[in-house]
């Protein structure tokens, strides 16, 4: 068997840390502090009773919290607004990574473009 480590087991240290949130660096503004603290939150007490059956990869929590780390509150926290929609009956599923980098296109005062990255 392999035993290669799986993505977000291992920190930047080489020291073992199993996480199902993003393990890359972010700046650590007072607003991406706030908005993984909540979705930190969310995970540990609401996520085993209310997501249950998300329909993604990864789930819209693991979503958010990438999302909010690397864009910051105000974007990230659109583009999880809007995974959340789409998670919802009627809408897609699989594999919808949190974009590295949003485009020229999308804009902080165009909230709306955050829809589809």
């Amino acid at each position: 068997m392999c035993q290669a480590p799986e993505h977000g087991q291992h920190g930047q240290d080489g020291r073992g840390r199993r996480s199902r949130n993003w393990p890359g660096p972010y700046p650590w503004t007072p607003g991406r502090l706030l908005g993984v603290a909540l979705i930190r939150f969310y995970q540990l007490t609401l996520s085993g009773f209310v997501g249950n059956g998300c329909r993604h990869i990864p789930t819209c929590s693991e979503y958010g919290y990438e999302a909010i780390a690397r864009h910051g509150l105000w974007s990230g926290g659109w583009m999880t607004l809007f995974r959340v929609a789409r998670c919802g009956p009627g809408g897609s599923m699989g594999h919808d990574p949190v974009p590295v980098s949003l485009s020229a296109y999308q804009r902080w005062w165009l909230p709306w473009r955050y829809w589809r990255h």
